[in-house]
C-alpha cells in the first residue's frame, strides 16, 4: 500500500513570507458585536457587499461566526444591503 504525500505549504514565489492576520475583536478586546455598528461591519464586506471569508479577514473563528450573524441581522433591520450594484 502506497504512503500518502505530506502536504507541503507552498511559499510565495518572491521569497518573501506574510504576516498572518490578527482577529480584530481579540486584539481590541470587544467581546460583543453589536448589528447596529455598521461602520465596523462594512470592513467585513466585499464592494459587492457579501461577507468576507474569514481567511481573508483574518479573524478568529468565534468572531467570524458572530460578524456574520450580526450582518444578517443588520440586514434584516434593513441597516446594510444584501445586494450592491
Amino acid at each position: 500500500m502506497a504512503r500518502p504525500q505530506k502536504r507541503r505549504k507552498r511559499r510565495p514565489e518572491n521569497g518573501r513570507r506574510f504576516k498572518k492576520k490578527v482577529c480584530y475583536f481579540c486584539k481590541e478586546k470587544i467581546d460583543y458585536i453589536d448589528y447596529k455598528d455598521v461602520a465596523i461591519l462594512r470592513k467585513y464586506m466585499s464592494d459587492r457587499a457579501k461577507i468576507r471569508s474569514r481567511r481573508v479577514t483574518g479573524n478568529c473563528t468565534q468572531h467570524q461566526r458572530e460578524v456574520a450573524v450580526a450582518i444578517k441581522n443588520a440586514r434584516e433591520m434593513a441597516l446594510m444591503p444584501y445586494v450592491s450594484r
